[in-house]
């Protein structure tokens, strides 16, 4: 990742403070960040070296992380780009998704419309156990499942979802939209073989 990439404040903090903003700020996310970084890789080595290559970024622009303000967003937003830039390159992943067609038809919904979607943290969805939840959830493009991960298992904001990803706030929603969709309909066979009812119906419910 380029400097400018991450650059944003400039802070001087003497060796001592960079070692107590690190432990104090950065460490505590590391279990969140393995499980977003196996989610990005569904590689367990793939998922360390993207964690230790996101901790060595932050300990070498510590000075642009301001103390206090949101150290895990900070650290998604590092290790989401050094993914782009350097795992991805190398990996198996499909084809970036063209989502201009996807986005416009999204963009152009009502908002209303956009939040009525599946949300994973409050529909029954969440109580659902096995492999075949983490397969369909990691079946998705890459790009539909980070915003999965993001919104609806780490619980960013839509706001720091689009600082987190380098996009406007209209195209974290309607790409949320289309994803939750997306998940839902690789979901549905099995939830109901679980005894759980996802169906149109809940397209009609509000997410909050």
């Amino acid at each position: 990742m380029e400097e400018e990439d991450i650059v944003e404040v400039e802070v001087r903090y003497s060796e001592k403070e960079k070692y107590a903003v690190f432990d104090k700020e950065f460490m505590p996310h590391i279990d969140s960040m393995y499980n977003f970084a196996f989610r990005l890789t569904n590689d367990e080595d793939d998922a360390n070296d993207l964690v230790q290559d996101t901790y060595l970024k932050a300990f070498r622009f510590i000075n642009s992380f301001e103390r206090g303000t949101n150290a895990k967003a900070w650290l998604f937003r590092i290790l989401k780009n050094s993914f782009i830039n350097d795992y991805r390159k190398k990996s198996k992943e499909p084809s970036k998704v063209d989502y201009q067609d996807v986005e416009t038809t999204y963009n152009s919904t009502e908002d209303a419309e956009m939040d009525a979607t599946t949300d994973l943290r409050t529909e029954t969805v969440q109580d659902m156990i096995g492999d075949e939840v983490a397969n369909a959830l990691n079946s998705l493009p890459v790009d539909f499942r980070t915003v999965i991960i993001l919104c609806d298992i780490e619980g960013f904001t839509y706001e720091e979802m689009a600082k987190i990803l380098d996009i406007p706030i209209g195209t974290v929603r309607s790409r949320l939209h289309r994803a939750r969709n997306l998940l839902k309909e690789k979901l549905k066979t099995y939830a109901n073989s679980m005894g759980y009812k996802i169906d149109e119906a809940a397209d009609e419910e509000e997410d909050f």
